[in-house]
């Protein structure tokens, strides 16, 4: 019997992280889950409470056919950060894949308006996003190493080559893509492999919320927009690709890559890609100052 392969979605209460985790669990994986929402969300939008919790993800990941491991963990706090990645070492003795999800998405970041008129903590998704995700990276490396083929996958956006919602979002989207490309380069000759993933509109529980209150602006995007169970599948065949060192350092769209596997939604549909109405990822100067 095959050893299931060992995962961490960071920020899974919900959303992006939350279908990621379950396809992976559909794929076998054992999946820790990381996020501040235990057993109930106190997260609103417009209002609304925001639904899911850790708890709800593992059970969904273990219906699905993995293992969920809840772990609450506020991604502000190194300590805890540094618990979590102890914990995966105590009990699995290394990791395969890390997903890099967890960030901070403050309830204005899509009004409009430039962004001295919005509330100044919408940067701290440089907090949590930015700076958690090489938090997370720095003490993922010793369990990935242990692996034998290791991943971690950024999850970024459209939004890090063209602007969308802002400045703080767009810099942390291009933040973790440039994270990719330097991480690759520290890892080179060894079994660790970096990519940054650049998805299209989501359905989510706050993408429905959004999109009511702005139809005229998201109810096309919705119509055709990628579920996060989509891209899970994405990242597991990533995981599972024999070429996946030669893609190590890239940024890379998630529609494109879904083409290349043969993933659709499960009704079939295949998502589109942006990149002529959205630009293409920055491609990385060879050179290196050491």
């Amino acid at each position: 019997m095959n050893t299931p392969r060992i995962a961490l979605v960071t920020g899974a209460s919900r959303g992006v992280g939350k279908g990621i985790a379950i396809a992976l669990g559909a794929a076998g994986m054992t999946v820790y889950l990381s996020g501040r929402s235990a057993s109930q969300s106190d997260s609103r939008l417009r209002g609304q409470l925001l639904p899911g919790s850790l708890a709800e993800t593992a059970e969904a990941v273990s219906r699905a056919g993995g293992q969920g491991i809840a772990v609450p963990c506020d991604h502000r706090d190194d300590e805890q950060v540094r618990a979590l990645f102890a914990r995966i070492e105590r009990e699995q003795g290394r990791l395969d894949l890390l997903v890099n999800n967890a960030a901070l998405l403050h309830e204005n970041l899509i009004d409009p308006g430039p962004f001295w008129e919005k509330p100044l903590d919408l940067v701290d998704i440089l907090d949590v996003g930015l700076r958690s995700a090489y938090v997370a990276s720095h003490y993922a490396a010793p369990l990935l190493l242990k692996s034998g083929r290791g991943l971690i996958a950024f999850v970024s956006s459209y939004g890090a080559g063209c602007y969308m919602h802002g400045p703080a979002y767009g810099a942390q989207k291009a933040g973790v893509d440039k994270f990719a490309a330097d991480m690759a380069v520290d890892f080179e000759g060894r079994d660790v492999s970096v990519v940054s993933l650049w998805l299209g509109p989501q359905r989510t529980e706050r993408t429905a919320i959004a999109g009511a209150a702005r139809a005229d602006q998201y109810e096309a995007f919705l119509a055709v927009a990628e579920t996060p169970e989509f891209n899970g599948r994405v990242i597991h065949a990533l995981l599972q690709d024999p070429q996946l060192p030669a893609l190590s350092g890239l940024t890379l769209v998630t529609a494109e890559l879904a083409q290349g596997y043969g993933i659709r939604e499960a009704e079939g549909r295949q998502p589109p890609s942006y990149r002529e109405m959205l630009g293409e990822p920055r491609k990385q100067h060879p050179a290196r100052v050491i």
